[in-house]
């Protein structure tokens, strides 16, 4: 395991009990070059995948603003904070989109096996109408539509965040402290730095 993740393991278990710690803010950028920022669940890392190690799993629907946002400019950034042990990390890096028309076998399969991991609901979410598209009754909640367990529709994409640089920085205790992690092609580099 990477020397961040241990620390984000020990974040994410520490705070097992408190479903919004699944929780972070993903910016990116859109056409007219503002940031963009939003909150989005954390689907765990992508295991059993030399390729794509320690690559962060998110979902959206391809009919959202996000994914054009994506598909202009594939760099983003995370934060993502965790109040029981005051850590903070910042996670910096490409994402990778894996729609229906990516053509490489090994990313589909990740994307099914994100399909048939969501809850009834959540893979509802992904037949409602168009994000952000006019509510034409706006007193009609949306219903819950019976979606295919295996295959994922259409519009459902995995979105994978290749981390390329990490800012840890603690802030319990006197003074704080804060490391920065940098990808290499021979591995992760960790320096402690000034909080």
């Amino acid at each position: 395991m990477t020397p961040w993740r241990s620390h984000l393991a020990r974040s994410l278990h520490q705070h097992r009990n408190q479903p919004e710690a699944r929780f972070f803010h993903l910016a990116t950028v859109d056409a007219a070059q503002r940031p963009r920022n939003r909150t989005v669940v954390f689907r765990g890392f992508l295991e059993h995948s030399d390729r794509y190690l320690d690559c962060l799993k998110i979902v959206t629907d391809r009919r959202s603003q996000k994914y054009d946002q994506i598909t202009a400019n594939p760099y983003a950034e995370v934060s993502w904070y965790f109040p029981k042990t005051r850590s903070q990390f910042r996670i910096l890096g490409q994402l990778i989109l894996i729609d229906q028309e990516r053509d490489d076998p090994e990313l589909q399969s990740f994307r099914q096996g994100a399909w048939q991991s969501l809850s009834d609901a959540a893979r509802s979410q992904f037949a409602w109408d168009t994000p952000r598209s006019l509510r034409l009754d706006p007193h009609k909640i949306a219903e819950v539509a019976i979606v295919d367990v295996l295959q994922p529709l259409d519009w459902f994409c995995l979105i994978l965040l290749a981390p390329m640089e990490v800012d840890r920085l603690e802030l319990r205790g006197t003074p704080q402290n804060r490391w920065l992690y940098h990808k290499t092609p021979e591995g992760w580099t960790e320096q402690a730095v000034n909080p």
